[in-house]
């Protein structure tokens, strides 16, 4: 169940969403209010779970990372056991950013960050050792044209 959120709730979050560093001074000026009310709606949206977490946002390529595969996994495999195996492969394995099990003909989709193609190779290898999959494919990108986590916030 949804959480209800009102308009300075939304307000807050949207700015939150834009730079959690911001004091309770600046986020209390900018949606009209004093900090002590501000202050209970962001702890009150944290309980609810609503928030989080908060978190530095790194540049992959600062970094070195400059490889961002989108893998594609095929399974024939669908029992608890192998599931809870390939799951804590996943897990396991830092430059595995996002994981999704999808309806349709390919079961899963990871976001994977590494160096560069031998990273990812090496990634790719330690991962079949441990778990059985049909069928792997891997999508470099080219060019990331958006890459956001700010939360669309229904009226």
């Amino acid at each position: 169940m949804a959480v209800q959120i009102d308009q300075t709730d939304r307000k807050i979050l949207s700015l939150l969403q834009q730079d959690a560093t911001l004091s309770l001074d600046e986020i209390a000026k900018s949606v009209a209010a004093s900090k002590t009310p501000v202050w209970n709606r962001i702890k009150k949206m944290r309980e609810a779970g609503v928030i989080k977490q908060t978190v530095a946002v790194l540049d992959p390529e600062a970094l070195g990372l400059e490889a961002c595969f989108f893998v594609l996994i095929r399974t024939s495999e669908h029992e608890a056991a192998w599931q809870a195996t390939f799951l804590q492969a996943l897990h396991d394995r830092p430059e595995v950013l996002e994981a999704h099990r999808l309806a349709g003909d390919i079961d899963y989709i990871l976001k994977v960050r590494v160096e560069n193609a031998r990273a990812y190779d090496t990634f790719y290898q330690a991962l079949i050792s441990e778990v059985r999959v049909f069928n792997v494919t891997a999508l470099l990108s080219m060019e990331e044209i958006k890459s956001t986590h700010a939360l669309p916030l229904p009226d």
